[in-house]
């Protein structure tokens, strides 16, 4: 039983890691008041990208997690410009997005040959007699190196939200657009920028998914993580550190299902693998009561609203 404990929590990490980084993007869109329902598609852009750049550069993990995030932001200014330029409706627009990049990595990964190519990807670090340590070893000491990066990636994007005149003008435009144009705050340029860095983020935690975890390119690998990060962001109120311990939860449920399995007991396997999302029900649940109780939403005011400079003489 000990033994089971021990395996399951040290890979809890990195089945969070993907939901702790898409939540965190997500965020940052938000915050701008960019509805942004495109997290999935954006993940499997990054996913594909990163499991391809990782098989034509010849192995370079780094460089293939630079290039998923690179591949969801240049991804996104199709949604920016939908969103903030024409004003489409962003919900409408967020599908779209999810159901372009579900085609478009299909198609090019078929093309490249990458679907079903196992990479190398990222390995645990070893750090020596630390990684020996008995417990504590493997659950603190044998993670990779995105692991232990996404505190500080964290602790930047909080600080920068919260602690900056970027991120308070950031704020500004979320949660009065009108107000902050008139302040000199350009809006779309503002909203731009979120939409870009947001989608990086989940760009990211799609490249990890592929090179980090799975180690393999398939189609539809992301299996519905950037939904459950919208839900994430909700449950989190838009808070970053609360976002990160509701990811640490989710992956806590993923990383218990191959345990169940590697163990050998006897549960139907589709209810195994429809515990993350029964649980994702449970959050919205509780996440809606809470705001009746409270009657209000911690989100942004202007979450969802095109914003339509007027002219002036």
């Amino acid at each position: 039983m000990a033994d089971f404990l021990i395996n399951w929590i040290a890979n809890v990490p990195a089945f969070a890691v993907p939901f702790a980084l898409a939540a965190l993007g997500l965020i940052v869109t938000e915050k701008s008041g960019v509805l942004s329902l495109g997290a999935e598609g954006f993940m499997l852009t990054g996913a594909m990208a990163g499991a391809g750049a990782f098989l034509v550069m010849g192995g370079h993990p780094f460089a293939a997690l630079l290039v998923a995030a690179l591949a969801a932001a240049a991804l996104s200014l199709v949604f920016a410009a939908m969103t903030v330029t024409l004003r489409v409706n962003q919900v409408i627009a967020g599908l779209a997005i999810v159901f372009l990049a579900q085609g478009l990595t299909g198609l090019i990964a078929a093309k490249q040959g990458w679907t079903n190519r196992p990479v190398e990807g990222l390995g645990r670090l070893d750090l020596g007699p630390l990684s020996d340590l008995p417990v504590v070893g493997p659950i603190l000491f044998s993670q990779d190196i995105v692991v232990y990066l996404t505190v500080p990636i964290f602790l930047a994007v909080t600080y920068v939200l919260s602690r900056t005149m970027v991120g308070l003008r950031l704020r500004a435009v979320g949660d009065g657009p009108d107000a902050a144009d008139a302040a000199g705050v350009n809006v779309a340029l503002y909203r731009y920028g979120a939409i870009m860095v947001g989608a990086a983020l989940v760009g990211l935690a799609g490249g990890y998914l592929s090179v980090g975890v799975a180690k393999l390119w398939v189609d539809g690998m992301a299996g519905g993580r950037g939904w459950i990060a919208i839900a994430l962001v909700i449950f989190a109120r838009w808070q970053p550190w609360r976002a990160l311990a509701g990811a640490v939860l989710f992956g806590g449920i993923e990383a218990l299902i191959p345990r169940i399995a590697a163990v050998g007991l006897q549960v139907p396997q589709y209810f195994v693998l429809m515990t993350p999302y029964v649980a994702t029900l449970a959050v919205m649940v509780w996440a809606s009561l809470r705001a009746g109780a409270q009657n209000r939403f911690d989100e942004p005011r202007a979450l969802g609203q095109p914003h339509l400079r007027e002219e002036r003489r």
